[in-house]
């Protein structure tokens, strides 16, 4: 084989791989988010997921809820009187070793009552969709969401 067939080679395996390389992220929970209300019908904001160091993070990038708290007046930790825009509202999320579609371990804040809860992040529908639980405790007892992927 000629170096310039092994470039071609190389070149068609790398430009496969870059172009997958979106399908394979869909199935975690890093990108943007539409908050979906407890009615299934109404878009409340716009939150943003990254990862830093195995660890995700999530901060409201938008507000879509007309009605909905600009500060977080009820906040008891360090939000207490911030913006909600910009604000991390989840914190501490790590990919479950025993469960490998699961992200866990951290917690999410309301803004409109100043609750944390317990989190559990489940991509779904291909990573179209995020399962959302907020709970205390167990998960048994908590709501459930069901987010979908913005971009």
């Amino acid at each position: 084989m000629t170096i310039g067939k092994t470039l071609k080679h190389v070149l068609a395996i790398a430009s496969f791989a870059w172009a997958a390389g979106p399908a394979f992220a869909q199935d975690t929970p890093v990108g943007l988010w539409k908050t979906i209300d407890d009615d299934g019908k109404t878009v409340k904001t716009l939150i943003r997921i990254s990862e830093s160091a195995g660890v995700l993070s999530g901060v409201i990038e938008k507000l879509l809820d007309p009605k909905a708290a600009t500060v977080c007046t009820k906040c008891t930790d360090d939000r207490k009187d911030k913006p909600v825009v910009g604000m991390t509202i989840i914190r501490g999320i790590k990919h479950n070793t025993a469960d490998a579609a699961l992200w866990d371990g951290g917690e999410v804040l309301d803004p409109e009552n100043g609750s944390t809860y317990r989190l559990r992040l489940r991509p779904a529908d291909g990573g179209k969709k995020l399962e959302v639980r907020g709970f205390i405790g167990v998960p048994m007892i908590g709501r459930s969401q069901t987010w979908v992927r913005a971009e």
